[in-house]
């Protein structure tokens, strides 16, 4: 399914709180839950709820500004950066790293050539 392209009323809408969310998220590489990025986005403001968390997440993922991961285990983790790249999940801790592109390498152009899709974006979780 192919996100909407950002409004320019969502991205110039960028609230204290919003702002907040994002600048939490590009700032670490573990991949966090909304609990995570809730609990550290008290340390900062002190009042935001996890309900203002949650909608400022879905509103940055369908802006494209944010990537949103299911990794399995019914959980959904977050990341602030948007490139195509790659995740590789541990089953057993629930750590979530980012694979070197030098590792693997996904031709969207070549995938576009073989099934006749445009590819918009690459998505790939390796668990092991």
């Amino acid at each position: 399914m192919k996100t909407a392209p950002p409004t320019t009323i969502e991205i110039n809408r960028m609230t204290k709180q919003k702002r907040l969310v994002l600048d939490i998220l590009r700032s670490t590489t573990t991949h966090p839950t909304a609990d995570w990025i809730h609990l550290r986005a008290i340390e900062e403001i002190g009042n935001i709820s996890r309900s203002t968390v949650y909608r400022n997440l879905n509103i940055l993922v369908e802006n494209g500004l944010i990537l949103k991961l299911n990794v399995g285990n019914g959980e959904t983790r977050f990341d602030g950066c948007t490139h195509d790249h790659i995740h590789l999940v541990c089953d057993k801790c629930g750590v979530v790293i980012d694979l070197p592109e030098e590792k693997i390498r996904i031709s969207k152009s070549r995938i576009s050539r073989n099934t006749g899709y445009k590819i918009d974006s690459v998505d790939l979780i390796i668990h092991g």
